[in-house]
């Protein structure tokens, strides 16, 4: 089912919307629905999107798989880090990061200072079949995804667990998670 947003609930947005000055900076685990959600955000914020994995592709003109494969993640994670520093510079919209930026020490300050982290965690279940959906993700290719994810998944909450906001993406609506984020926003401003 659909849902329609009413007119006192468009009022509200654009309530929030204005309030939001910095950008809306998604972080967390590879598919738990940063790129898909955050597009649903900026529609509800009527701004714009960067999927940081895109604009890296596009900087360097090859896939993250091929940066990977060719260079190694040390090179893959520098060019995260510039590239997220200058959609910070930029200073708008919702920004939807790879599962290891805001590990990276000045990526996630930069993040933290510049704009408004927002942790969007599920379970490793969720993670699992989300990711199988797609065989693009270079750090699953080495192993059993679920331990991957699992491992992953430790070794990051640490930093994830630092962004201001936190918000469960289950099973629902992706509409409604997007909601859930300008709720939580809302609250945090």
């Amino acid at each position: 089912m659909r849902h329609t947003t009413s007119p006192t609930e468009a009022d509200d947005l654009r309530a929030i919307a204005r309030r939001i000055k910095r950008p809306v900076v998604l972080v967390g685990m590879m598919g738990v629905g940063k790129s898909t959600i955050g597009r649903r955000l900026a529609g509800l914020l009527q701004t714009g999107f960067v999927d940081a994995d895109d604009a890296i592709e596009d900087a360097a003109q090859l896939s993250v798989a091929e940066i990977f494969e060719r260079h190694g993640e040390d090179y893959f994670r520098d060019g995260e880090r510039r590239v997220i520093a200058r959609l910070m510079d930029e200073g708008s919209g919702v920004v939807a990061t790879g599962g290891g930026a805001f590990c990276n020490e000045q990526t996630r300050a930069s993040i933290l200072q510049r704009g408004i982290a927002v942790w969007l965690d599920c379970d490793i279940e969720t993670l699992v079949e989300r990711t199988a959906r797609k065989s693009h993700r270079p750090l699953l290719q080495t192993g059993d995804p679920r331990e991957i994810l699992t491992r992953l998944h430790a070794e990051r909450k640490q930093f994830y667990e630092q962004a201001p906001i936190r918000v469960v993406s289950d099973d629902g609506p992706h509409a409604e998670t997007a909601r859930d984020i300008l709720e939580a926003i809302d609250r945090w401003l």
